[in-house]
């Protein structure tokens, strides 16, 4: 049992405080990813849950959509390597590394973010043969930044993190709590501001809206993309007010390819 504090303890920092929101809400949501056999393509993906109403006829409770969110550049490759946490998979898969053909060609691009998402079910019917089944986090719906979120991050630096997985040393993928900030530039778009480790690119962005003294509201800004020149240092954030409007359930309907259909993975909201 810990020690129950003295009046006169400290309080934790709003930054520890913060990484310690995310790290409760978030960190079985991420999944490296990389070209396969090759060292290069180094990425993060991340679980988001979207709600959605319900297509029943009787229109009773919401569906949630469920699907991997990345930067859509590092998915151009034909042929992906993602590391399986075991921390995400219940029991533990004997392999360590799952490696997609045609993976390209599975994701969907959401035009004019550089973003990326890939229906789930390609990750549940793999587990399923493998006889286990993910255990993850989510980025849900509720913490997905809105546009009111955001609306305070102006020219003045506001705190924020990625949460994502360096290459490391030897190529381990760890995963980290990057910290850095988020700025608004003249054209209206947020960017991460400090150093974005290689790996990094495709990570959730989160940050910390205050409410009042002492208490704060832990939201994801949206995803971090690769840097495209315009600022040193800087990479765009594809914030999660443009991306929940991109992902309208009108926009992507299923298809049929090679004789069978591509469905995003739905399960009942409760």
């Amino acid at each position: 049992m810990s020690p129950t504090p003295s009046p006169t303890s400290p309080l934790p920092s709003f930054q520890d405080g913060s990484i310690d929101a995310i790290l409760g809400h978030a960190a079985r949501a991420t999944l490296p990813y990389k070209r396969a056999n090759r060292d290069e393509g180094h990425a993060t993906a991340f679980w988001f849950n979207e709600l959605i109403p319900s297509e029943g006829a009787a229109g009773d409770g919401e569906v949630v959509r469920q699907y991997l969110v990345t930067a859509a550049e590092p998915t151009r490759v034909d042929l992906a390597e993602i590391t399986l946490r075991p921390e995400l998979c219940d029991p533990a898969p004997s392999a360590e590394r799952l490696v997609m053909t045609g993976f390209a060609d599975g994701w969907t691009p959401l035009p004019g973010l550089g973003v990326a998402v890939l229906p789930a079910s390609v990750l549940h019917t793999y587990a399923d043969r493998k006889g286990w089944s993910w255990s993850t986090d989510e980025i849900t719906d509720g913490v997905a930044a809105r546009a009111e979120d955001l609306a305070g991050i102006g020219a003045d630096p506001v705190r924020a993190y990625v949460l994502g997985h360096d290459t490391g040393e030897g190529g381990e993928r760890e995963q980290a709590v990057v910290v850095g900030v988020l700025v608004r530039a003249g054209d209206g778009s947020i960017r991460w501001g400090g150093e974005l480790p290689q790996g990094c690119v495709g990570a959730p962005v989160f940050t910390s809206v205050i409410l009042k003294k002492n208490q704060f509201r832990l939201v994801c800004a949206g995803v971090a993309l690769p840097a495209d020149g315009r600022s040193p240092g800087h990479h765009p954030v594809a914030t999660f007010d443009r991306i929940r409007t991109a992902l309208d359930p009108d926009a992507h309907p299923e298809t049929a390819e090679g004789g069978s259909t591509r469905r995003w993975w739905r399960r009942r909201a409760h």
